[in-house]
This record gives C-alpha cells, sequence and structure tokens, in this order.
C-alpha cells in the first residue's frame, strides 16, 4: 500500500511533474504513421498533457509544434500546409518543422518580427508505423535498438487504442503475470479469433495454453534486473510432466514485450494524453512469415471509432458486459482480450487509488516498477536512468513461451529463444 503522495507522484504525467519529466527522458510514441497518411498530414495531438500539431511538410519531412500561435494563440492544427511548413490561417504567421517563424505577412514591409519569434517544437521520427516524440531536455537520443526498433517494416504491424484511465494502471496490467489465469480465462479451448495466444498448443505438448492457465492459477514469479528494465519470469509447473515457461518484460518506463505466439511477440507502450487518459500503441513483431498488416488492422478497426482510436466498449456500455455471455466466456465480455483487458484498467477509476490496495507476492513486478520509477524521480535527467545511456545499444528483449521438460529452466527458454533469433535472420543474438 501506498499513501497520496506517493501515487500523486505515480501517475502525474504533465508539463512541470517530476513524473513528467520521467516519461519525457525517453522517447514516446506521439501517433500512428497511418494518421498522417491522407491528403492533408497534419493532425492534432495531445501528449504528456501538452496540446501539440504533428505534420509532414511538403518535403516529407515530419514535424512536432506546440499548437497554439504564439501571435494571438490561434490553433495551428486547423493551419495550411504551404511554404515549408504551417501556416495560422488567422493573421499567416509561417512555422517550419523546427519552430522557426518564416513569415508575418501582416506586419509593415521590411518587418524583422519573425527573426525574434520562435515556436515550441520536438525532434521527431518515424519507425515502423509509429511517429516518436522526444521531449525531454537536450539533443534526443538515438531510439531505442529493441527489436521493435530495428526490424524490417515487414515483419513489424503498428496499431493504437485510447484508455479512458491514467497510464500508470494500463502499464501495470502488463507487467502482471498472474492475471491471466483469471481475465483471460477461456472454458473451451478451441481456438478463435481472438485469445489465440491463450488457446494454442503449448510446444508439443498439445495442451491448451488455456487449459493450463485454468489448472495452474497461482505460477511462480521471479524478477531479473536488465539494461532496459526488468524482465518476468512465470513458472507452471503441469502435473510434474513438464514446466510452462513464460519470459515477459518491462521497458521501463511504460513498455512491455510479451510473447503472443511463437513467431511474434507485442512491444506495448503506455502513453499519458494527460492523467485521465492513455493511448496504448502496440507493434507486433514477426520472426517468421512477415505480418499481414492488412489483415491485423481490419482485425482491429472495428472495434474502435476513428480518428480518436477510441473503443466501442467503454464505460458507457459496460464494456459489453452480458450475465448470458458469462457461462460461455469468463469474463461475460466476449473472447476480444483488448477487451478484457481495458475493462481491468478503467473499471479501477480513471487514477487508481492506490491507498486502498493490497498487494500480494504475485504483484511483484508491479512493486518493482514502482520502485524504480520513484527512484527515477529523484533526478529524471540522469544518464543512470534505465537505457538512457546509450539507448541504441539496447537488444532484444527476449519473450517467449516455452516448455521445460529437463528441470533447467533458464537454458530451456534461452535455447529456443536463440533458435528463432538465428532463423529469423534480422535479429541480433541474445546479450543477457
Amino acid at each position: 500500500m501506498i499513501d497520496a503522495e506517493e501515487n500523486r507522484l505515480l501517475t502525474e504525467s504533465g508539463p512541470g511533474t517530476p513524473g513528467g519529466a520521467v516519461l519525457r527522458s525517453y522517447w514516446q510514441p506521439a501517433a500512428l504513421a497511418e494518421e498522417l497518411a491522407d491528403e492533408r498530414p497534419i493532425v492534432p495531438v495531445r501528449l504528456l498533457g501538452e496540446n501539440l500539431v504533428l505534420f509532414r511538410d511538403e518535403l516529407g519531412e515530419l514535424g512536432l509544434l506546440d499548437h497554439r500561435c504564439p501571435h494571438r494563440g490561434a490553433d495551428l492544427a486547423a493551419g495550411r500546409l504551404e511554404d515549408g511548413g504551417v501556416r495560422c490561417t488567422f493573421h499567416g504567421w509561417l512555422f517550419n518543422r523546427d519552430g522557426a517563424c518564416l513569415q508575418t505577412p501582416a506586419e509593415p514591409t521590411g518587418s524583422e518580427l519573425h527573426t525574434r519569434v520562435h515556436q515550441t517544437s520536438y525532434p521527431v521520427v518515424e519507425r515502423n508505423g509509429i511517429i516518436w516524440a522526444w521531449m525531454g531536455e537536450g539533443k534526443a537520443p538515438a531510439l531505442p535498438g529493441i527489436d521493435a526498433m530495428i526490424a524490417p517494416p515487414e515483419q513489424v504491424f503498428a496499431f493504437k487504442g485510447l484508455w479512458d484511465c491514467n497510464w500508470l494502471q494500463a502499464h501495470e496490467v502488463g507487467i502482471d503475470p498472474s492475471h491471466a489465469s483469471f481475465l483471460h480465462r477461456f472454458l473451451d479451448d478451441e481456438e478463435e479469433q481472438y485469445g489465440l495466444q491463450f488457446r494454442a498448443a503449448l510446444g508439443e505438448t498439445g495442451l491448451a495454453s488455456t487449459k493450463l492457465l485454468r489448472e495452474i492459477a497461482n505460477p511462480e514469479i521471479s524478477v531479473e534486473p536488465t539494461d532496459y528494465g526488468f524482465r518476468l519470469v512465470s513458472l507452471r509447473n503441469f502435473r510434474d510432466e513438464f514446466t510452462h515457461v513464460r519470459v515477459t518484460n518491462c521497458l521501463f518506463p511504460n513498455a512491455i514485450t510479451i510473447p503472443m505466439s511463437g513467431e511474434m511477440t507485442i512491444t506495448q507502450w503506455h502513453v499519458p494524453i494527460d492523467d485521465e487518459r492513455c493511448y496504448w500503441y502496440s507493434m507486433f513483431v514477426s520472426y517468421g512469415e512477415p505480418v499481414d498488416a492488412a489483415k491485423m488492422r481490419a482485425q482491429r478497426i472495428d472495434a474502435i471509432e476513428l480518428p480518436l482510436y477510441e473503443p466501442i466498449t467503454g464505460r458507457g456500455n459496460n464494456w459489453g458486459f452480458d450475465p448470458a455471455d458469462q457461462r460461455n466466456t469468463y469474463t461475460g465480455m466476449g473472447p476480444d482480450i483488448n477487451v478484457h483487458d481495458q475493462w481491468a484498467v478503467e473499471s479501477q477509476g480513471k487514477i487508481h487509488d492506490r491507498t486502498r490496495e493490497h498487494l500480494t507476492p504475485s504483484d511483484v513486478g508491479i512493486r518493482t516498477q514502482r520502485r524504480m520509477f520513484m527512484a527515477a524521480l529523484e533526478d529524471p535527467g540522469e544518464a543512470t536512468l534505465v537505457g538512457a545511456a546509450d539507448p541504441g545499444a539496447l537488444t532484444g528483449p527476449a519473450a517467449i513461451d516455452a516448455v521445460d521438460i529437463d528441470g533447467d529452466h533458464d537454458k530451456c527458454w534461452r535455447d529456443l529463444e536463440t533458435t528463432r533469433r538465428q532463423a529469423a535472420g534480422w535479429a541480433p543474438a541474445l546479450t543477457d
């Protein structure tokens, strides 16, 4: 249990807050690349409590600016893309992607006012379907060298969704391995479109994952520190026949990497819009066949409303809960595990009151994350932050499901992960 002040420090993300400073010390997703794919590549973005405008100029270069024109505060998201930047339609002031004011055309001829005006701007870069923003102090570092960033584009599919809650409770569901035995429990073992990662057979055992989860609800969970944050290893021994080894990860401060199948992992960031809403950004990385991006997008687009990527289920319709359906699906909310997670984190409230909770040994990942974040609050600008010294040197992380019959759990998953990486061709070898 933590006190109210600690909860405030852990959940605040806006400008000038200690938590916001920590999050700004890492690259954060600002938008999907597809959001700038139409004939008018300019969109409003709200990120870490700031209202911004993201655009692609006539040369195809990206810019991210404060949305308020510094003249009289009009919204640049309604501006015109022309003459090398964004032009405010109120008085014609023109700003390029670096925030330089190029013109103030309503001023007297010969005016040099534009040379004394500069708009707040942030570095942005596009990588594997996501546009990333650097909002921290100083020069932007390299993007992390993790698999989701370095994989060939054809091996990655990116998507996002809006959750109506604080970023931390969204993040904490991803570092809680024990919840899958309940929240993602299926009462039958047949494979379906959704929930496949919890229905597919485990290795050569023929046992569906969901049967294992139903039978063993209390995995043995350990935490291992890494250069990027920490690794979670969850062990479930099935009737002394084998041990299921599941390796997941926390990429500090607000991302996870988990296995989806034998060939695919998911790396997911939980990014504050403000203190009461967040986006999850998922990057599906295939180590086998190229992803079918069109099919994967079609599977998800019907569950959200554009342009905000807001799910059609939520508080307003009780997350689709149907008592009759609960006879067939454990939650009564259908087979979509994204909805299950959404309910779990949104039903806690906009900002979870952690002064009322009772953590248990199974919450070891959550306790570890909170300790790390509280420590980072002391000096968020220090290079000793996880991954901040040389983020480009980070590799992996490994996220995999393995079946161990020999008793050496660590060797089992490492051997399987090494084989997968070697077969992929592009994935670097394990380093830890």
